[in-house]
């Protein structure tokens, strides 16, 4: 009888799944798999297949957990995927190998401050607000020349734009529109697509997609 596929299997087949759809090739999508709310024990299978990139929506949860895990683990990698406060940013470049979250001049500052103070360059991610939501952070799309302008003056390695599209709402034009303001910013690096979209975000041009629920089952 044949062995089932886990989910890290799964989603990897769906991933080849999209790229073959859309002519791209799956060793291009970085496939982070989001551990928040999730234990070291619901983690660790994940890694012993060999998965390494991991997202952390909070820099306390992440800290209570992944030392342990780092020490047994060195190669793995930690993308902070949250809303990061100003006064957690020498916490999150002491710990996170990428920010995805930087969508602010104050947050800019405490950023560039503490990886000056760490000697450290911790490649960060502009999160834009597609949806123009008021609940949400990122920076709205009107702001967002003049803000990648103030990130490339620091020096802060620029890995690429990220979005979250309003819940509810069919995400392929919220994915197509973070791909065009990438391209007109001659930005690369495209962070969107969750565990029920992922297969969308790829087909339009993710490079790093966050699935949680998809690899872990319901957040614990």
């Amino acid at each position: 009888m044949e062995k089932a596929a886990t989910p890290l299997e799964q989603v990897h087949a769906e991933i080849a799944k999209a790229c073959k759809a859309s002519r791209r090739e799956p060793e291009d999508i970085a496939l982070i798999a989001v551990s928040k709310t999730h234990d070291a024990a619901a983690i660790e299978p994940l890694l012993a297949q060999g998965h390494r990139l991991f997202g952390e929506n909070r820099v306390q949860e992440a800290q209570g957990k992944w030392p342990a895990l780092l020490e047994r683990y060195p190669d793995a990698q930690l993308h902070l995927i949250g809303q990061l406060q100003s006064n957690k940013a020498d916490e999150a470049v002491a710990l996170f190998d990428c920010i995805h979250s930087l969508d602010r001049p104050s947050l800019l500052t405490a950023l560039v401050k503490a990886m000056d103070k760490a000697g450290k360059r911790v490649p960060c991610f502009v999160q834009v607000n597609v949806g123009e939501e008021d609940q949400k952070g990122g920076c709205l799309p009107k702001d967002l020349p003049g803000f990648l302008a103030a990130v490339r003056d620091t020096g802060i390695p620029l890995a690429g734009l990220m979005c979250i599209p309003p819940f509810d709402i069919e995400p392929a034009p919220f994915f197509a529109f973070l791909a065009k303001l990438a391209a007109d910013n001659g930005v690369n690096g495209l962070s969107m697509g969750m565990s029920g979209d992922y297969p969308t975000a790829v087909m339009l041009g993710a490079t790093h997609i966050r699935v949680g629920t998809a690899l872990f089952g319901t957040r614990g």
